[in-house]
């Protein structure tokens, strides 16, 4: 075991008392901290305006950011969104947003991806919000992180709340939650030597479920180094509400996904939640006709990636009208009474990920 992951947080120098918030180790979990499900109510979306030329090169970069600024404008019909931005990119993204209801936060960034930087809000029955960080790395330094390493002290900063440090490292996409005691993960991310290597299914589980209020795991295999995430939870799976999960299913036989996204649904549809109730599981099929436009080796082709806001989904559409529409059929049942918002997204797409991947919720 790698003793790097598994010291007392009480003995480690927090990141939230460097920044002048309040911070809590390891013992916070007895204040009986749950991550609330997506699908109850927020106060927030959290958000950044992250793209650079560097990462993204010159014909995605437009595209882009043009698809955060559609992202948080449809959600901010619904509720207010908070968005990072770049002192030198502040008057781009406020042309690009108009007069939406997004609050502009200045700060440093290395990329977009919110899911998986930003903290992770939890709630207890005393009314107490908290953030928790994880310790984003790169995906297992995968890519330049010393400035989006810092984002979940500052989103705690921002919302007032106190952070909660542990030696664990993964990000928000690794994760799903159904706010009831259970969690979806997938074995290739947060058991992976790039993340917390040495430590072991049971050391995970003891250490990870209090901080979130969990009581079962339903494990996943994933698939690693096909993805820069090694393969996501929010990728392949995601609770609509207790008892509900939505899959993804890969039907290309020459796609890697293929095989492991059967798997998963083998897996879930034999599976039960902390409360001992079977799973229901809707199938959602990924489109099989594509715009090219901006279609390469990393297009992440999936309808998994949706974001549920206040009273609304807000989900990707990729031009394949029978599969769009099959999809939207899908999230549409799965979440009554909400407004079911489809986007074209295919920079972001281009780029390996989705409309969850650049969010983050905050509970109401």
């Amino acid at each position: 075991m790698n003793r790097r992951h598994f010291l007392s947080t009480s003995l480690l120098l927090s990141a939230g008392s460097i920044f002048g918030i309040p911070s809590m180790g390891w013992a916070a979990s007895g204040n009986g901290w749950r991550m609330p499900d997506e699908s109850e109510p927020h106060a927030r979306t959290w958000m950044a305006f992250g793209a650079s030329e560097t990462i993204w090169g010159k014909k995605l970069l437009p595209e882009v950011r043009r698809n955060l600024a559609t992202i948080a404008t449809t959600i901010a019909r619904y509720e207010p969104v908070s968005m990072l931005v770049r002192a030198d990119e502040e008057a781009l993204a406020r042309k690009l947003l108009g007069s939406a209801n997004v609050t502009l936060v200045k700060t440093a960034l290395d990329d977009l991806w919110m899911r998986d930087t930003s903290a992770i809000f939890v709630t207890n029955a005393s009314g107490q919000k908290a953030g928790v960080s994880f310790n984003f790395n790169g995906w297992g330094e995968k890519q330049d992180f010393e400035q989006d390493a810092e984002v979940a002290v500052l989103v705690a900063k921002q919302a007032g709340v106190s952070l909660i440090n542990t030696d664990l490292v993964l990000e928000g996409g690794c994760f799903e939650v159904d706010g009831h005691g259970t969690a979806i993960i997938t074995e290739s991310c947060v058991l992976n030597a790039n993340r917390n290597p040495g430590v072991s299914k049971n050391q995970f589980e003891d250490t990870f479920m209090p901080l979130l209020g969990l009581e079962k795991i339903i494990w996943l295999p994933g698939i690693k180094g096909k993805d820069i995430t090694d393969g996501h939870t929010d990728f392949y799976a995601r609770f609509s509400k207790p008892g509900v999960v939505l899959a993804g299913y890969d039907p290309d036989p020459d796609s890697y996904d293929h095989a492991i996204t059967l798997e998963h649904l083998d897996i879930l549809q034999s599976a039960t939640d902390a409360q001992g109730k079977p799973l229901e599981v809707l199938k959602l099929e990924a489109p099989t006709d594509i715009r090219e436009d901006y279609l390469n080796d990393d297009f992440a082709a999936g309808y998994i990636g949706y974001y549920v806001c206040n009273g609304a989904i807000i989900m990707q559409g990729f031009g394949d009208k029978t599969a769009d529409a099959a999809a939207k059929a899908t999230l549409t049942k799965a979440f009554p009474g909400r407004v079911v918002e489809q986007l074209a997204i295919d920079g972001i797409a281009a780029g390996g990920g989705s409309i969850h991947c650049t969010t983050q919720q905050e509970p109401r």
